[in-house]
């Protein structure tokens, strides 16, 4: 005899209302909002404290994944760049060659921890308020900064090799 699953959501289905939103130039968007899940302040919230709904759980995790994916990218250049200053070779004539390539990925990956979590935030809000996602400058300012770090390096090689002659 099979067994019936029971709904896992006690009481009446939830209602959903659809909400039309156009601004600017963007396409009309139609979105199903949960009435249930709508939040309010707390009595601590301020005033003017904007009142958002609960995002759909697959959103906020995938927004924590990209904070985690843009957590890790940091600590790979803080390490790279503590293993540059420790593990590689000295320049022949440049002692201070492995510093000026270590010390800007080390400040870099600093960077991008605290710019990561402001992102996440600024996402989250969003998804809260049913707004668009911000755009993200870390992209650009990771391959800028990348880029300028190993034309750094190349001149430091550059240079030792000139000098060591």
């Amino acid at each position: 005899m099979p067994v019936r699953a029971r709904s896992a959501q006690a009481g009446p289905p939830r209602r959903l209302a659809a909400t039309i939103r156009q601004t600017g130039s963007e396409p009309l968007v139609l979105r199903a909002v949960d009435k249930e899940s709508t939040t309010t302040s707390s009595d601590n919230a301020t005033p003017d404290a904007d009142v958002g709904t609960e995002p759909d759980a697959r959103f906020t995790m995938a927004n924590e994944r990209t904070f985690l994916a843009w957590s890790r990218t940091a600590l790979a250049l803080v390490v790279g760049g503590l293993a540059i200053a420790q593990l590689l070779p000295p320049f022949p004539n440049v002692p201070w060659g492995r510093s000026v390539i270590a010390t800007p990925l080390i400040l870099l990956g600093a960077a991008v921890s605290a710019l990561s979590y402001l992102e996440w935030k600024a996402s989250q809000r969003a998804l809260q308020l049913g707004s668009p996602l911000p755009r993200s400058l870390l992209p650009k300012i990771l391959a800028v900064t990348i880029t300028v770090i190993a034309l750094l390096a190349g001149a430091v090689d550059l240079y030792s090799r000139v000098t060591s002659r």
